[in-house]
């Protein structure tokens, strides 16, 4: 990914700006895309972020340029995240109220480029209230961009975003925008939705059960869709507030006959399992049907991660066969460790089974 802004859309970035904005001095610019190999993305947006702001030197002379070359359709793409984060950083730098407002105006005229999620981060920290109350406009925004950078960029653990400390201590900060918009007619917008509301359940749990039931009474597919997804992870924990407004009563099952193909899995391979389950009630039941990975950490101890396997319906005695393969591979956002792991299977938020086996590097 560090690849996606490169030399070449460093160079496309000073053309497309030296054509806007002639009268601008861009070599330090084009400079800044020589020192980019050895760097991460974020390494590599910082480098010619600097350089913008060099050349640039005041948060009016940026908005001037870069509102030009939103003329250009070239301006587009990765070559926006050091624009944008120039721009916060010399709205920042001037202090005024006016550059504050209007740095948010121009990241909601950038976003449709690329995503300005991430410069708006250091908004919201500087100033969180009056950041939000300009944001909250954007959820009735003709452009789904807009209204998707309202709830995406304002997420409590947003991925390669800065923290907002505000947002963690104050949950409900943020609930104007995601009520505006978990109906939303564009799945992009309500995916945002969902993520931002599933990221207030890990600190929030409370708020976010009385938000999703009163989503669900809305009744429209879209609500449904998100409520869904915005649980997920309470579900996972087994939280039975979440089960319940997911339809998932407790219920009564067994598991049998739990069982991998094999014992042993070398990196790259995956475990493929199966068991019996058994509804051993004497009613109906829907059962969400997950299962936890304990994998061995540096340590040599275990932690767990929950997966989704299935969600099934079984009459009073019934009994079905269930399949499932879990993939093993080195990941940038997991690193696996050779020794015993387990798998354990859920049922409605309740542990049933174990299953040992063997991973090898």
């Amino acid at each position: 990914m560090d690849d996606m802004l490169g030399p070449g859309e460093v160079r496309e970035l000073h053309d497309v700006l030296a054509s806007a904005v002639p009268s601008v001095q861009w070599e330090a610019v084009l400079a800044a895309g020589e020192r980019l190999e050895p760097l991460s993305l974020r390494g590599r947006t910082d480098v010619v972020a600097d350089a913008l702001v060099d050349a640039l030197g005041s948060y009016p002379a940026a908005a001037s340029a870069f509102r030009m070359g939103l003329a250009n359709p070239a301006f587009t793409g990765w070559m926006l995240w050091p624009v944008t984060e120039a721009a916060v950083t010399l709205a920042l730098r001037s202090g005024e109220d006016e550059d504050f407002d209007d740095a948010l105006a121009l990241l909601a005229e950038l976003t449709p480029r690329l995503t300005s999620e991430f410069a708006i981060r250091r908004l919201l920290r500087e100033q969180p209230e009056r950041a939000l109350e300009i944001i909250r406009t954007w959820t009735s925004h003709p452009d789904q961009h807009v209204r998707r950078l309202a709830s995406e960029g304002t997420r409590t653990y947003l991925p390669w975003a800065v923290r907002v400390p505000q947002l963690t201590a104050r949950p409900e900060l943020t609930l104007p925008i995601l009520d505006a918009m978990h109906n939303d007619p564009e799945v992009y917008v309500r995916r945002s939705v969902a993520n931002h509301t599933n990221d207030l359940a890990r600190h929030a749990p409370d708020l976010v059960l009385e938000t999703a039931a009163r989503w669900q009474q809305t009744g429209t597919p879209g609500s449904t869709w998100v409520v869904r997804h915005a649980l997920r992870t309470l579900i996972k924990k087994g939280n039975p507030g979440a089960l319940e407004l997911m339809g998932f009563a407790p219920a009564q099952v067994s598991i049998s006959d739990l069982h991998a193909e094999s014992e042993k899995v070398a990196l790259p391979g995956e475990l493929a399992f199966g068991f019996l389950l058994t509804n051993t009630g004497d009613v109906p039941a829907k059962l969400a049907v997950d299962y936890a990975v304990h994998y061995v950490k540096a340590s040599g101890s275990t932690a767990e991660k929950v997966f989704k396997l299935a969600t099934v319906e079984l009459s009073a005695g019934e009994s079905r066969k269930l399949t499932g393969r879990h993939a093993f591979r080195q990941m940038t956002t997991r690193r696996h460790y050779a020794g015993v792991h387990a798998l354990e299977l859920q049922v409605n938020g309740v542990r049933h089974g174990r299953l040992e086996f063997d991973v090898s590097i």
